[in-house]
């Protein structure tokens, strides 16, 4: 399965890459981290400096179709910059135009409400974006995980990193669904 992670230059939280990535990589899976920049990546814990991670291919060297599915990890400055940028937002909206499985943590939604994709879909997320989501048309419930799959694709979100064990089962659930 090819898997993309979708992440701006820096801001990412560091544990919402990490785990889902630790997930997938024991399960045999080999991601690639995407960017809107080539080298490096500077990820944070929260305020603070995390690790750099290398970026294998940026937004303009790919499609979605280049993927089996997408993982959008938060943190806040991370999706606030994606949403910036139109070629981020497009790679993001070509999975739901594609039908392909997306899972979105904490604050990565922001990067769907600019892809104008959020809208009737049943959705979680770092509380303070509960308000922009259902501005976009989102029905936002406040739980661990939600797995929604009343679009043209599987959306699997979920709010914080306290939420990533049940984040990273059910994306790897949802995952191994819609690529069987």
């Amino acid at each position: 399965m090819r898997i993309a992670f979708l992440v701006a230059p820096e801001g990412v939280e560091q544990v919402e890459l990490t785990e889902p990535w630790r997930a997938l990589t024991e399960t045999g899976e080999t991601p690639q981290l995407v960017s809107t920049k080539p080298g490096h990546i500077q990820a944070f814990k929260h305020l603070d400096h995390g690790d750099t991670f290398p970026v294998d291919r940026t937004v303009d060297q790919v499609t979605a179709k280049d993927y089996d599915a997408l993982v959008l990890p938060g943190g806040v400055a991370n999706p606030d910059a994606l949403r910036l940028d139109e070629r981020a937002v497009a790679f993001a909206k070509g999975f739901f135009d594609a039908g392909k499985p997306v899972a979105a943590i904490c604050h990565a939604p922001w990067t769907l409400i600019e892809a104008d994709v959020v809208r009737d879909r049943t959705m979680t997320s770092w509380p303070s974006l509960r308000t922009d989501l259902r501005n976009a048309g989102a029905n936002w419930v406040d739980e661990r995980v939600v797995v929604c799959t009343s679009g043209p694709n599987t959306l699997v979100t979920s709010r914080r990193p306290d939420d990533l064990p049940a984040f990273d089962e059910a994306m790897l659930n949802e995952f191994g669904k819609a690529i069987a």
